[in-house]
């Protein structure tokens, strides 16, 4: 891909969008222009960007708006926004007029909607992991112990019923212990599941983050951060196992420096 001269990001919350524009940056993007939303971005954001224009979760007009007058063709959506934060939408009229026209309000239908209002300002919508090729998950144990033949079951077992929670569209996470799914992820997010499993299953569980069918990578792709090890460590979970080739890992070192500490193992599937 030839890298843009102008890149504009979609902030959500987390680390996500400061990750993408100092990797942006380095890769030769000469110009950064970022769209925040109150309550979600984190304002250090600023000191990555060359503009960071504040506006509400649902401001679409806005959002097209401003894009258009930074003469952004390339986006890229980092970051998630809290669930509560969707509930408590106060869309403006461009908003109002794309949710009236979507059946099924989820994630992807909502964010692939975005794409094409995008799209018909000249904005192209890219991969969430254009600029962050070297934190995809690698195939087999990334770090921590060897997995035991029960563990190995138990993430053989998540996966399958992850699999599926995914192709219904209500979660991409599962929590298993001895062959017994314990916990699935539904809108609360993936952290809320871990908290909710590990409080089951007091410790040793494994947790299974898998990728949606046909996952579309501009938007919604699979994320492990440095708060969920964190999380994870004091769930007492034993082994987080995600999909290779489509899950980020933000602050890898990080994450890796953690686990190894906590001696929890991640394994790529």
């Amino acid at each position: 891909m030839q890298i843009p001269e102008v890149l504009g990001i979609i902030a959500g919350n987390g680390v996500y969008p400061q990750l993408v524009a100092a990797t942006a940056r380095k890769a030769g993007v000469k110009k950064i222009v970022a769209a925040g939303f109150t309550d979600e971005t984190d304002p250090l954001l600023r000191q990555y960007v060359d503009v960071l224009e504040w506006m509400r979760v649902g401001q679409l007009g806005r959002l097209l708006k401003f894009f258009r007058a930074q003469h952004i063709h390339h986006a890229i959506m980092a970051g998630q926004i809290a669930p509560k934060n969707l509930f408590d939408l106060r869309p403006d009229l461009k908003a109002v007029m794309l949710l009236g026209k979507l059946k099924q309000r989820n994630a992807e239908s909502i964010f692939a909607a975005i794409a094409d209002e995008l799209a018909k300002i000249e904005v192209d919508l890219l991969p969430a992991t254009t600029f962050l090729k070297d934190s995809i998950a690698k195939l087999g144990l990334i770090v921590g112990p060897k997995l035991s033949s029960r563990e190995e079951y138990d993430i053989e077992l998540g996966w399958n019923i992850a699999k599926e929670i995914s192709r219904l569209d209500i979660g991409q996470t599962v929590i298993v212990k001895n062959g017994t799914i314990v916990a699935v992820e539904a809108l609360e997010g993936t952290n809320e599941t871990i908290r909710r499993g590990g409080a089951l299953a007091r410790e040793g569980a494994a947790m299974v983050k898998v990728a949606k069918p046909n996952q579309d990578m501009r938007f919604d792709v699979p994320i492990i951060g440095v708060e969920t090890i964190r999380v994870a460590t004091e769930a007492g979970l034993r082994v987080i196992a995600v999909e290779a080739g489509k899950t980020l890992f933000l602050q890898r070192d990080e994450i890796a420096d953690l686990a190894s500490a906590a001696s929890i193992s991640i394994v790529g599937r």
